[in-house]
């Protein structure tokens, strides 16, 4: 595989690395661009951060389909990783359509919220851009994987995993993310633009009830919900909330559920702040405003001006968790499990040059761009990842240093689930 790597931020950085770190073992990877609209960015990724041979530099301008295409056909490439933050999806999913490559993002295309009953009704849902043009990607005879870095990506797996080999009858599948970081003065472990727009959408819930037996999205206002999970690997309690995430939306078109959440900890001094940009329109990612003589939107100035997520993590500690916590029925009996995977700060940073947040979201494609180039996941179209065999995703986690691991929930969890599912069933 000829790969094109489209931004050399966190992602797409932490991507190289991993491939690098495998040396002899990821042959599948016969070339790696490691493309940036900042070619110096790119060249230090490439030469000094991979150490250069396979990994070549070169420069992209991903909002513009001729700037992609060229950089493909200068390198033969087949398949491109989109590294970007979503915004830039719609370009570089049509391009790599047009020019008949594979795709992978983490991210899917963005929705946008109903205009009369936002906290209620779904509207433009996260992929509905890229899923309607699902026929196009079967007669390319190519891959398009949306969603694909640790949540979403990793957390889906885990929940085609469990559908697989842990139930029966899955209930629920509500993916969970914590994390104890402390020695930081930021807020922000990724993406300011990103954590800004998954974080204030209003978020999507998936449910089946009796007004909707076959099951429906729904949202609800930001910050809903509030629920204390108990996170391993020394993480503990941590309250987490509804957050907007592609999820929600990817695991109920391949797997029977009855209801799919997302929460995350977000802490609640970071809500409040969040909260006074919405109120006062500073989150605003459509209207631009005139400052002096450039247009820019309130969030994009926002952005400019709070200091650099990657260099206010270099400091920080502690370990951040990202799992799948599903329940339903095995062996006639209700079950609850927790799916999970955990990295270190100081341990990524040590080994990928990048904080934990962004090197665990670059596994989960590095990966499943090893199995598409090996034909062991091989469906053309456009899918999500619970799509496929989880089970060789599962397998490879160790070898890439990111370990997998499964907690049965029989605390007070499984209780409280097993007196739902009793009252439900009866009823109550």
């Amino acid at each position: 595989m000829k790969l094109l790597i489209i931004g050399a931020g966190g992602v797409g950085t932490s991507a190289a690395k991993i491939i690098a770190r495998q040396g002899a073992e990821a042959d599948w990877a016969e070339k790696v661009v490691v493309a940036d609209y900042d070619v110096e960015r790119a060249k230090k990724v490439a030469n000094e951060i991979c150490g250069g041979g396979k990994f070549v530099p070169a420069q992209i301008n991903a909002m513009d389909a001729d700037s992609i295409k060229s950089v493909v056909a200068e390198h033969d490439i087949d398949f491109a990783m989109n590294a970007c933050d979503p915004r830039m999806n719609e370009t570089i999913f049509d391009t790599c359509l047009e020019a008949k490559i594979g795709y992978l993002d983490c991210a899917m295309t963005l929705g946008t919220e109903h205009p009369e009953k936002p906290y209620e009704l779904a509207n433009i849902k996260l992929g509905d851009y890229q899923f309607a043009k699902q026929k196009e990607w079967e007669a390319s005879g190519k891959i398009a994987i949306c969603g694909s870095g640790v949540e979403p990506g990793m957390a889906d797996v885990f929940a085609k995993y469990a559908d697989k080999h842990l139930f029966d009858k899955i209930d629920r599948v509500d993916v969970r993310d914590g994390d104890n970081y402390g020695n930081t003065d930021s807020d922000f472990g990724f993406s300011v633009w990103t954590t800004i727009e998954e974080c204030l959408q209003p978020p999507v819930i998936w449910e089946k009830d009796e007004e909707h037996p076959e099951g429906h999205w729904y949202c609800t206002e930001q910050f809903s919900e509030p629920e204390i999970f108990n996170f391993p690997g020394g993480i503990g309690d941590v309250e987490v909330v509804n957050v907007e995430h592609e999820e929600v939306l990817l695991v109920p078109r391949e797997i029977d559920c009855n209801r799919v959440t997302f929460k995350y900890g977000v802490p609640a001094e970071f809500r409040r702040k969040l909260m006074v940009l919405f109120e006062y329109g500073l989150s605003d990612k459509k209207t631009k405003i005139k400052v002096g003589d450039s247009e820019i939107t309130p969030r994009d100035f926002v952005c400019k001006v709070i200091p650099s997520p990657v260099d206010a993590t270099t400091t920080m500690t502690g370990k951040g968790c990202a799992g799948t916590w599903v329940t339903g029925w095995k062996d006639g009996k209700y079950r609850s499990v927790y799916l999970y995977q955990i990295a270190d700060n100081q341990e990524c940073i040590k080994k990928y040059t990048t904080n934990s947040v962004v090197a665990q979201t670059a596994v989960g494609p590095v990966i499943m761009m090893e199995l598409i180039a090996k034909g062991i996941w091989s469906d053309a179209g456009a899918w999500g990842p619970e799509h496929f065999d989880p089970d060789p995703f599962v397998e490879r986690l160790a070898k890439y240093e990111f370990p997998a691991g499964i907690k049965e929930m029989d605390s007070e969890y499984a209780d409280e689930l097993n007196e739902k599912a009793f009252l439900d069933a009866v009823g109550k």
